[in-house]
């Protein structure tokens, strides 16, 4: 998946963008659950179904 159709999902569930984090990594945040996730910011390339997935 592409970073901008991530963004877009992320937007569609309720995150917000809270801010830059070290690297190419960017912090969003769900004022209704109260959760933070971590995304990687790789606009050129594709963000391996893994990293989606989260811990197995």
């Amino acid at each position: 998946m592409k970073y901008g159709e991530l963004v877009r999902k992320l937007r569609r569930l309720g995150y917000e963008f809270r801010r830059q984090a070290r690297g190419s990594h960017e912090i969003w945040w769900h004022p209704e659950t109260k959760r933070y996730t971590v995304v990687p910011h790789h606009e050129a390339g594709e963000i391996p179904q893994r990293t989606l997935e989260g811990e197995t």
